[in-house]
């Protein structure tokens, strides 16, 4: 990967800006990925024998672009996992989403479940086998000709989880055709990890990373997504 863009490095971690449509890992479609791509770049900088150790802490969907982290030793690999069990570790997204939010900001909780068949998600009840519940906070930051700029929380990591949550609520998120139905506005899905905060594996410091959107993508034009992401917003 020629373009692999770096924010930050040392012997434990690496953070890095994950372009959209390109795979967290290697997948079905034999794709060039992100892990195998930073492995490389590793071995390469380096001068590396044999194969290179990097942990996947955690992952995008292909779709999603934004700040990423991976563990370049076991160590840091576990500890980061725990941070994302315990919630010390945490991630905010900004889309733009099809239609406004009846409210401002708000919590969503749903029962979701995949099917590995057609790799889609729905929404189920509580009861149904297999299913995981799914919770987020979003908070409406800018709204303009029916389009919602919107930050979103995850507070559990389930696949698909804001292009389905979103789509429940009847907004769903711009460029999703797969989930935004007869709402669905075509384009490419505006979904971006502009922050992501953990405390280091090692030095125990408290790390927190903010990338902008494409600027130069609909619909990111048609906001001030630099002011956005400059405010930190406090828990709401």
């Amino acid at each position: 990967m020629e373009d692999l863009t770096i924010l930050y490095e040392d012997n434990h971690i690496i953070v890095v800006l994950k372009p959209q449509n390109v795979p967290s890992c290697e997948d079905e479609s034999k794709d060039e990925d992100m892990l195998t791509a930073i492995k490389k770049y590793i071995k390469e900088k380096y001068n590396k024998p044999g194969n290179v150790y990097l942990g996947l802490v955690h992952r995008l969907d292909r779709p999603t672009g934004g700040v990423m982290v991976f563990a370049k030793s076991g160590k840091a690999a576990s500890r980061l996992s725990e941070q994302l069990k315990s919630g010390d570790f945490e991630k905010r997204y900004l889309t733009v989403l099809t239609g406004v939010p009846k409210e401002e900001q708000a919590t969503l909780t749903h029962y979701m479940k995949k099917n590995a068949v057609n790799n889609m998600v729905y929404v189920c009840a509580p009861t149904t086998e297999g299913a995981k519940f799914a919770e987020l906070e979003y908070k409406v930051i800018d709204v303009k000709d029916g389009l919602a700029l919107t930050e979103v929380r995850l507070h559990t990591g389930r696949s698909h989880q804001i292009r389905v949550q979103m789509q429940q609520i009847g907004c769903p998120v711009y460029g999703d055709m797969r989930y935004g139905g007869e709402n669905a506005r075509k384009g490419r899905l505006a979904l971006w990890a502009y922050y992501l905060a953990f405390t280091h594996p090692v030095s125990k410091d408290r790390l927190v990373f903010r990338v902008e959107p494409p600027k130069d993508i609909l619909p990111w034009t048609e906001f001030d997504t630099e002011y956005a992401v400059k405010i930190i917003r406090p828990n709401y």
